[in-house]
């Protein structure tokens, strides 16, 4: 949906998400930036992609002993912001996370690459910590004792993040930006749309 488009909101604010985003089959997914709480009060962010999402909500996936793990656990109030910048939208999401289904988890982990498959299991601190001649040879020698593939690892974790609000930012190149934000007070809730100056 284009700026041109912005009078004809669709009532539910995933039906707007599935025309920005990519489908959940396309293997090229979208870097998003992932905000928590941190145990000393400052707000805490990364990329991380965004692995699909259906009238749920939004998913990711993670190593279980990673400090956003911790501090999802912490406090579940998340947002979440996907830069669509070649089409010139944003989408921020705010919202509360809880562990993906098991079975969501493990489709999420057979549609990615190898690549990030390994990266599931190697990417440690006791990897990180070892010298880069070392990393590239364990990085071969794991992946040669895989020609099959991989599993997920015990370690791997999927989040769904059920959002609260969901904040459409419309770029323009003639004129000012504008935004839509759908709102509601609980997860039953109905949403509320408003018309917000980008």
């Amino acid at each position: 949906m284009s700026a041109d488009e912005f009078g004809r909101l669709p009532g539910d604010p995933f039906s707007l998400a599935a025309e920005w985003l990519p489908a959940n089959d396309d293997p090229d997914r979208p870097l998003m930036t992932l905000a928590t709480h941190g145990a000393n009060g400052f707000l805490d962010a990364r990329s991380v992609l965004l692995s699909e999402f259906d009238a749920g909500g939004f998913y990711f996936h993670t190593d279980s002993f990673s400090r956003k793990v911790l501090q999802i656990k912490e406090n579940p109030a998340v947002a979440l912001c996907v830069p669509l910048v070649e089409e010139a939208h944003q989408l921020v999401v705010q919202g509360l996370a809880e562990v993906a289904p098991p079975e969501e988890q493990a489709r999420a982990y057979a549609a990615r690459g190898a690549y990030l498959q390994q990266l599931a299991w190697q990417n440690t601190r006791e990897f990180a910590a070892l010298p880069q001649s070392e990393r590239v040879a364990a990085w071969a020698e794991f992946a040669a004792e895989h020609p099959d593939g991989f599993s997920p690892p015990e370690t791997w974790i999927g989040f769904l993040v059920r959002p609260l609000r969901m904040t459409f930012w419309f770029g323009s190149e003639r004129t000012a930006s504008r935004r839509a934000e759908y709102a509601r007070e609980s997860l039953s809730a109905p949403w509320t749309v408003t018309l917000l100056a980008g």
